[in-house]
C-alpha cells in the first residue's frame, strides 16, 4: 500500500448525487476528475477543480446470476414432467461447486493472471474514433485474460458487451452517461459496458474530462479495466452478494460502506490487469506511475457521497492489484475498514 496521500486544494466542484441504491446494481465507476495536469513526466502540478458525478442508475431489477461451468461428463437431459428433480439432481452433482459468498468467493483463486500479449497502438484519446477502437481492442484482451483465469477455477465466463459512442446514449440501465455525468458504466442487466468518448475525454457542461488529467492512453485502459471488473464480480456472483447485502442494510452509512469495497475492489481487477500486460502494453515505470497517480486522484471528495472509497484509497487498491497481482489480494471484504473508507 503507497503510504497515506493528501488530497489537493479545490477551487470549485459540482455537487454529485446517489441516483438510488435500492433496485439497482448497475456499478457506474465514479471518478472525481481533477485539474488539468497532464501525464508527461512524473511530477505533476496539483491539479484544481475536482467534479463530483451521480453515482447509481435507477432501474429496477434482480441481478443475473450466471451458470457455472458443466464438467465434460454432464449432458443434456431432456425436460419430462416426470423426470424433471432427477435431472435437476443429476444437474446439480455434475456442476463444481462454486463459493460465491463475499470474503470466500471461488475468484480468489484465481491468483496472478496469465500474461496477455495487448501492445496498444499510439491514440489520441481526444479522437472519438480512436478511443472507441482502443476500448474495444482492449476489451478483447481482457476476454482472452479473464477467461483464462476463471476458467481454471470453473467460473462460468461470457464476455460483456460494449456500447461505444462518440456522444452517449440510452441503454439498459438509463442514459449514458448520466445526466450531469461523463463516466462510462457498467450494467449487469444485459453485461454491457457503455461509454460516450467525447464526454470521457473531453467533458460534458461544466464537468472535466479525463483528458484534462491525462491525455494518455494508458490510463482511459485502466479505467475501463475498472469497469470489466465489475463484469469479473459479476460472473463470480460477487456482485449478487453485494446486493442482497445492501438490500438487508438498515443504515444509508451501511450501504455506502458495502458501496465502497465493492468499488475498491474493481480498482484493485484493474490493478492485476494493467500489470498482466505491462510488459507488451507497454507501460515502463514512468507510466507504471502515471497510473498510480491518476488513481488516487478519483474517488470520494469531502461535501459528496462516499460510495466509491477516498482518492488515497482508490490509488492504494489500484495498485495493490498492480504490485501484489493476485485475486485474494484483492479482497476488500476481509480489509480494514480503514483502508475502505
Amino acid at each position: 500500500m503507497p503510504p497515506h496521500w493528501r488530497p489537493p486544494r479545490r477551487k470549485s466542484s459540482a455537487g454529485g448525487v446517489i441516483g438510488g441504491l435500492f433496485g439497482v446494481i448497475a456499478a457506474v465507476f465514479v471518478l472525481l476528475v481533477i485539474g488539468s495536469a497532464l501525464f508527461k513526466s512524473t511530477r505533476h502540478p496539483d491539479p484544481t477543480s475536482p467534479v463530483a458525478i451521480p453515482t447509481f442508475v435507477a432501474p429496477t431489477f434482480k441481478p443475473y446470476t450466471p451458470k457455472p461451468f458443466p464438467t465434460s461428463s454432464s449432458k443434456a437431459t431432456p425436460t419430462r414432467d416426470t423426470s424433471d428433480s432427477t435431472s435437476e439432481t443429476s444437474t446439480a452433482k455434475s456442476l463444481p461447486k462454486l463459493n460465491t459468498s463475499l470474503t470466500g468467493n471461488t475468484v480468489y483463486r484465481v491468483g496472478t493472471l496469465p500474461r496477455t500479449n495487448c501492445r496498444a497502438a499510439p491514440t489520441n484519446v481526444f479522437n472519438n474514433a480512436q478511443l472507441r477502437s482502443l476500448i474495444l481492442k482492449t476489451g478483447q484482451c481482457m476476454n482472452r485474460t479473464w477467461s483464462a483465469a476463471l476458467g481454471r477455477v470453473g467460473i462460468a465466463f461470457a464476455p460483456p458487451h460494449y456500447a461505444i459512442t462518440a456522444r452517449g446514449g440510452r441503454g439498459a440501465c438509463g442514459d449514458f452517461p448520466q445526466r450531469g455525468s461523463i463516466v462510462p458504466y457498467y450494467c449487469p442487466r444485459n453485461s454491457t459496458i457503455y461509454a460516450s468518448t467525447s464526454a470521457m475525454a473531453q467533458g460534458r457542461g461544466n464537468q472535466r474530462g479525463y483528458g484534462s488529467l491525462s491525455s494518455w492512453h494508458g490510463a482511459f485502459t485502466g479505467m475501463m479495466a475498472h469497469e470489466y471488473g465489475h463484469h469479473v464480480q459479476q460472473l463470480s456472483g460477487l456482485a449478487n452478494s453485494w446486493w442482497t447485502k445492501t438490500l438487508s442494510s438498515r443504515t444509508q452509512s451501511g450501504r455506502l460502506a458495502l458501496s465502497r469495497r465493492y468499488e475498491l475492489q474493481a480498482n484493485c481487477f484493474s490493478g492485476m490487469w494493467m500489470r498482466s500486460v505491462a510488459a507488451g502494453y507497454p507501460i515502463p515505470a514512468t507510466r507504471r506511475n502515471n497510473l498510480y497517480y491518476f488513481f488516487s486522484n478519483v474517488g470520494d471528495w469531502p461535501g459528496y457521497p462516499r460510495d466509491h472509497g477516498s482518492p488515497p484509497n482508490s490509488g492504494r487498491w489500484f495498485r495493490q492489484g498492480y504490485e501484489r497481482t493476485k485475486a485474494f489480494q484483492c479482497n476488500t471484504w476481509l480489509a480494514s475498514a480503514s483502508s475502505t473508507s
